[in-house]
């Protein structure tokens, strides 16, 4: 089997992987992955890879038992991920952006039908009007079989109620269209509603039979998600969490009939298993410090293991069999964070990724039966050999005694004193980095740079009160974050604490030009891509892309605590141009539906009446993610001589 998949694959996705000199060519790092996603068909006779050659994305489906196997060109799109429906389709979701105008875009995601035959086929939901309308039709279960089902989010028209002579308003009065659930043929692409939403429907969640087990509303008004059960057998919803009471959400389980949630109390944060036909509550595990998510069988929906951890993530199985596949793992590729990410049905054969801050990923078949495990091949190829930066877990007190943990990167060659720095915060801004492998990080090691990437307060992962640390302090405490960390490093001498850059995407980018106007001194440069400069226009591109009465509108002000005009004023980079002292670096793709292009345009404009160093790079269709091979490779070289300009490493 080995052999036969390896002679399938081996000129389809890593090209040239012969050992690179150190330190490896921008391109090594800039390119899109050489496998991106991967998944096997439930009876475990073939694989689909999504991927390709460094210039190009591709879906290569390889049968395993013979030699044979199938590529098909995908062309300059986003590709996004990949999953089976039934043992004849795979499911390849892709991204595009689209225009409504001069000042209004946005980005979409759809579900593309590829035969197992390697034949572009059907778009779901093509044949429904009103479904076109939705940004993502996100899959919530595939119902495997001969003629298998998808099940779908989709969108459902209202009636129209302009006309209606009454001053009463009514919810739903000034809403076109109301989220429903949906299932699809993957034969046709063709679907039908079978779970009607309302007005504040945001999710649902089928059993294996198709029946709509939960719902989750979040009323926009509030932003505040409530869910809404019922057991196998019965029509009545019933409201079993909402947002308010903290905790989360965690998912559905269908051989149980139970939804597992998340309750927040002094020893952690506890997982519960909430019982539908009875109402019985159970604690599953241990409490944690940090966020748990659980993972579930793609078949049954039976809950398999929880998630959670602070350096890396930490796994408490609930299945045993498949806790046992981890055990072999762990024990075959020591040392790395280690992924199940797709599985045949009768658990015989298994997708494995196996990966770490400091080494890409690489990818393996495991038949479980022989114990065999045959490498698929590496995210990274070009980079197989090269020297990458070493990574640690570290924390620091925050200069109001809240400790801020964060993932310290030191250059490949053994140095560990005086290195000049680059500070790397994360976007979201409520999201986290982890210990996988990131191509910026070991791109600016590689560089002779230590990254420093702080979890700062508001950052998602480390509790609710952790995260709600960060309302109100885009431009404050979430800040002084950042400069702690440099204080702490450069106490303890392993790095030249005026040797200091500080380089960011989104609200990272956002963060960089903040620390490069209200704490001018405290960096050499700096470096921001697709930022936010102005929060008074970010907050009118959200009004204009949800509404004001959008949970959209609502979780903004609510993450900027109802920030006023003269707050946001304060809090925009764009406002304090004339603080600035180090050179400014902006990058930002024509496409961008997340940051508009508008953004960097204002801040090099403002930098440049004050007379400042600035370089506006603008991205030909690119969008916020930099998903172009030719847009990341132009980046990092452009980053890498504004570094070496400004913050040479030797």
């Amino acid at each position: 089997m080995r052999r036969l998949l390896m002679m399938a694959l081996a000129a389809w996705a890593v090209g040239v992987t012969a050992a690179v000199a150190a330190p490896p060519p921008v391109a090594a790092f800039a390119r899109l992955e050489a496998i991106q996603d991967a998944a096997i068909s439930p009876d475990g006779s073939r694989v689909a890879l999504l991927g390709g050659p460094a210039g190009a994305r591709s879906l290569n489906i390889a049968t395993l038992d013979h030699a044979g196997a199938k590529t098909v060109p995908l062309g300059d799109i986003e590709a996004v991920s990949i999953n089976w429906a039934g043992d004849d389709y795979v499911i390849v979701r892709v991204g595009y952006w689209e225009k409504f105008g001069p000042r209004s875009q946005a980005r979409f995601e759809r579900n593309v039908v590829v035969s197992a035959q390697g034949q572009v086929g059907a778009l779901l939901l093509s044949n429904d009007h009103a479904s076109r309308y939705a940004t993502g039709q996100p899959i919530v279960r595939v119902v495997h079989g001969a003629k298998p089902i998808v099940y779908l989010m989709g969108l459902q028209q209202t009636i129209d109620r302009s006309n209606v002579d009454s001053r009463i308003v009514q919810k739903g009065d000034e809403q076109t269209f109301k989220w429903s659930l949906w299932r699809a043929d993957p034969a046709t692409g063709h679907g039908r509603i079978v779970e009607n939403g309302n007005f504040d429907s945001f999710y649902f969640e089928p059993d294996s039979e198709g029946e709509a087990r939960v719902r989750i509303e979040v009323d926009p008004k509030i932003a505040k998600a409530r869910v809404f059960a019922r057991a196998k057998g019965q029509r009545r919803w019933t409201e079993i969490w909402r947002e308010e009471s903290g905790g989360d959400y965690l998912g559905y389980s269908d051989p149980e009939d139970s939804v597992y949630l998340l309750q927040v109390n002094e020893g952690g944060q506890q997982v519960i298993r909430h019982r539908l036909s009875d109402g019985q509550i159970e604690r599953v595990g241990d409490p944690s410090p940090y966020q748990p998510r659980l993972v579930r069988d793609p078949y049954t929906g039976q809950a398999l293991a929880l998630m959670a951890g602070g350096e890396s993530m930490k796994v408490q199985y609930l299945d045993a069999e498949i806790g046992a596949v981890h055990g072999l793992l762990s024990r075959a590729l020591p040392g790395r964070d280690l992924g199940l990410v797709s599985w045949s049905q009768d658990r015989k054969r298994f997708v494995i990724v196996a990966d770490g801050a400091d080494s890409p990923p690489v990818w393996y078949l495991l038949d479980w039966g022989k114990k065999e495990l045959s490498p698929l091949g590496s995210s990274f190829p070009e980079l197989a050999e090269a020297p990458l930066g070493k990574t640690s877990w570290i924390t620091y007190q925050a200069r109001d005694g809240l400790e801020i943990p964060a993932y310290l990167t030191l250059p490949p060659g053994g140095r560990a004193t005086g290195l000049p720095l680059i500070v790397l915060p994360h976007g979201g801004p409520a999201a986290r980095d982890t210990n996988r492998f990131d191509y910026l990080t070991q791109f600016l090691a590689s560089r002779g740079y230590a990254v420093l990437r702080p979890q700062f307060r508001g950052s998602r992962g480390f509790g609710q009160a952790f995260e709600d640390a960060g309302r109100g302090e885009w431009a404050g405490k979430m800040q002084t974050d950042l400069l702690d960390g440099v204080a702490a490093l450069g106490a303890e001498g392993v790095i030249d604490p005026r040797q200091v850059c500080i380089v960011g995407a989104s609200y990272g980018g956002y963060a960089a030009l903040v620390g490069a106007t209200l704490h001018p001194s405290a960096f050499r440069c700096a470096a921001a891509i697709a930022p936010v400069t102005d929060l008074q226009m970010l907050q009118l591109h959200v009004v204009r892309a949800a509404g004001r009465d959008s949970g959209m509108f609502t979780g903004f002000r609510d993450q900027l605590a109802i920030a006023s005009r003269e707050q946001m004023i304060a809090a925009s980079p764009a406002n304090h141009a004339a603080a600035v002292t180090a050179p400014i670096l902006l990058m930002h793709g024509d496409q961008d539906a997340v940051v508009l292009l508008d953004h960097s345009v204002l801040m090099k404009n403002a930098l440049e009446r004050a007379g400042k160093t600035v370089e506006l790079l603008t991205f030909e269709g690119e969008n916020h993610y930099f998903y172009r091979p030719q847009s990341r490779v132009r980046m990092l070289e452009a980053l890498d001589g504004f570094l070496s300009k400004h913050l040479p490493a030797s």
